[in-house]
């Protein structure tokens, strides 16, 4: 052990010196300053004004320039862009990167419905930062627990459910807000959402840079939409067709006519609301009977037009189908074959 230390000491002493004998002076780790770094996003196309933003695929920016952060979600929401989105129920990172790839506007993270929690969260976030698609988180259920461990994952967005009045939405701006403004447990010196404690001006700009999202989709919701519309913190609301139709009774008709008269009326109160004075935006998840092009006319500032298990699924039923209608085409043609041979000896 002696002799260890003395070689160790023997090298430590040697390292300081250069080869003209000259002492190099020692650095500890606390004379080192390391400035303030927040990973930032390559920039985007210009913003089209009331029109769906280009899709195109993205590109991975591997070494992102700290003075070319883009836009927000909600900045560009501001500048009057209407956003395409896409819901990820899987949790699987491939989807989501494949996904991120093909150039959405943004993502959600389905906690409600898809089978991930926080972990699988967290997966998925990493999968789509390799091209910084910025992504909504949506909640399980409304609540204080949930809202913190995934606001500390550091989404853009938080979505959540089943926002009955405006007592519930004021309820889900506190989630997401410290003390004194809100109930939101702090250990941002360590999460992922101030990039665990390296980002030091996170408290300074999370208030600004969350999209605080409020699902309607029932009728005692839709009766208060404009009440919950005008909460202060409240950016979005999400329509939920789903749920709205079966709170009147018709879960298996999404399409029925007093359905859409429920929801053109809640789009009207949401849409009157003046944005510029703390007002929200519209979102809203398309359906069949309802196109994300019909969506975006009608006002929605934030459509989602699939879901990647549908796509798969759509994909994978029409693969099947094809198939088997191949084998039902080589079928008869070669019946025609053994019919021409036939014709052709017999000749």
């Amino acid at each position: 052990m002696a002799s260890l230390a003395n070689t160790t000491a023997g090298a430590v002493a040697g390292a300081r010196k250069i080869s003209n004998g000259k002492p190099i002076p020692f650095v500890s780790s606390k004379s080192l300053s390391f400035p303030s770094f927040r990973p930032s996003i390559s920039s985007l196309k210009p913003l089209i004004p009331t029109k769906f933003s280009s899709l195109s695929p993205r590109q991975c920016s591997p070494n992102p320039s700290p003075s070319t952060s883009p836009p927000s979600l909600k900045s560009r929401l501001r500048n009057g862009e209407t956003l395409y989105g896409i819901f990820l129920l899987s949790f699987s990172p491939t989807l989501a990167e494949i996904v991120a790839f093909s150039g959405y506007d943004f993502v959600v993270i389905d906690m409600e419905h898809g089978p991930g929690g926080i972990h699988e969260s967290l997966q998925m976030l990493r999968a789509v930062a390799t091209t910084n698609t910025p992504a909504i988180i949506r909640l399980p259920e409304s609540s204080a627990v949930w809202a913190k461990k995934a606001l500390d994952l550091g989404p853009q967005g938080i979505m959540f459910p089943m926002i009955d009045s405006p007592k519930d939405a004021k309820k889900a701006v506190s989630y997401c807000r410290f003390p004194p403004n809100g109930i939101r447990g702090s250990a941002h010196t360590v999460v992922r959402a101030s990039n665990y404690g390296i980002n030091e001006g996170y408290l300074s700009n999370y208030k600004e840079d969350l999209l605080i999202m409020c699902q309607v989709e029932t009728v005692d919701g839709v009766k208060k939409v404009e009440e919950i519309a005008a909460v202060e913190g409240v950016d979005c609301i999400q329509m939920g067709p789903l749920d709205l139709s079966a709170s009147l009774g018709y879960l298996w008709d999404p399409g029925h006519k007093k359905v859409r008269e429920m929801l053109r009326t809640a789009e009207k109160e949401v849409l009157k609301s003046d944005r510029k004075d703390g007002g929200a935006f519209l979102a809203g998840f398309a359906m069949p009977h309802d196109p994300p092009g019909a969506l975006g006319k009608r006002g929605y500032h934030m459509v989602s037009g699939a879901i990647d298990v549908g796509l798969f699924r759509n994909a994978a039923v029409e693969d099947v189908r094809k198939f088997k209608i191949s084998l039902n085409a080589d079928s008869n043609d070669s019946d025609d074959d053994k019919d021409s041979d036939e014709k052709y000896w017999s000749e």
